[in-house]
């Protein structure tokens, strides 16, 4: 790891790391009730494209290659639209709508870190409870600085490899990720949930959601956005360098009706397009 300018900075930096820069903590407390569900559905689906494809948004690798891009591919996939052979649309958060009680929060521990590796992160969609730590750590010896905005404000240090940093994530709704140490490429989004029937799919744009009360709901399939609208001056604290980043469209969401029958399965399918 480069020691010149990092010098500089590192008292700043930890500082940030122990807090200086927190979301609220002042926020309501979420009032969904765990309740045992007895006679509980399911919800099975899917996410799929229609239509032409977009073209795969992709930046150039312009610092730390020998870290950040070990095959030498000189550029890097933003991971914004996923398509399978299929059609499936991976990287889409479907969830339920107004859900007040139910099953207890299980969603997959995967979905529940980050890590920073190769100068991208994993995964690329975090879903966490409400309420709960977000553990984060980088596996690059490299400076990585995530900056959150949305649901949760922060700006954390991560100067060091496999070193654990965790922060509350009180607030619901969507936080976007990004790093502010010059990697400008790097962008995720982590999903706040108040409740547990939310799911990401899969590489084939599936999802299921289980031990779902019985009733008539609204589900929502949410997607980022695959578009870039404008790029941005960015500032790399490193380098004291200004740099160029894409700033992202709207993300899109699309809403249907699904009626969950005891012990009963139903289907939801989603089909979303650029129109």
């Amino acid at each position: 790891m480069r020691t010149g300018c990092f010098a500089r900075y590192q008292v700043f930096l930890l500082a940030i790391a122990a807090g200086a820069v927190l979301s609220s903590r002042s926020s309501a407390q979420n009032s969904y009730q765990v309740v045992q569900v007895t006679d509980g559905g399911t919800i099975t689906g899917s996410v799929k494209w229609s239509g032409a494809r977009p073209h795969p948004l992709t930046a150039p690798i312009t610092k730390d290659p020998q870290i950040c891009d070990p095959d030498s591919a000189k550029s890097r996939d933003l991971e914004r639209m996923i398509i399978s052979a299929n059609g499936g649309v991976a990287n889409t958060v479907v969830y339920l709508k107004n859900v007040s009680s139910g099953k207890a929060f299980d969603f997959p521990a995967a979905r529940q870190t980050l890590d920073q590796k190769h100068c991208r992160y994993e995964p690329h969609v975090l879903l966490v409870p409400q309420n709960a730590e977000l553990p984060m750590k980088s596996s690059d010896s490299t400076l990585h600085l995530v900056h959150m905005d949305g649901a949760a404000s922060y700006n954390l240090p991560f100067p060091f490899p496999n070193q654990t940093l965790s922060r509350p994530m009180n607030n619901a709704g969507v936080i976007n990720l990004r790093c502010n140490g010059g990697h400008t490429w790097m962008n995720g989004v982590a999903f706040v949930a108040p409740h547990p029937y939310y799911a990401v799919t899969d590489a084939n744009g599936e999802f299921k959601l289980t031990d779902v009360p019985p009733g008539q709901y609204e589900i929502v399939a949410w997607h980022e956005g695959w578009n870039v609208e404008r790029h941005e001056d960015a500032f790399d604290v490193l380098t004291e360098k200004h740099v160029s980043r894409e700033v992202f469209s709207d993300p899109k969401s699309w809403t249907k009706s699904v009626s969950v029958l005891p012990s009963g399965n139903a289907s939801v399918n989603f089909v979303i397009s650029d129109k």
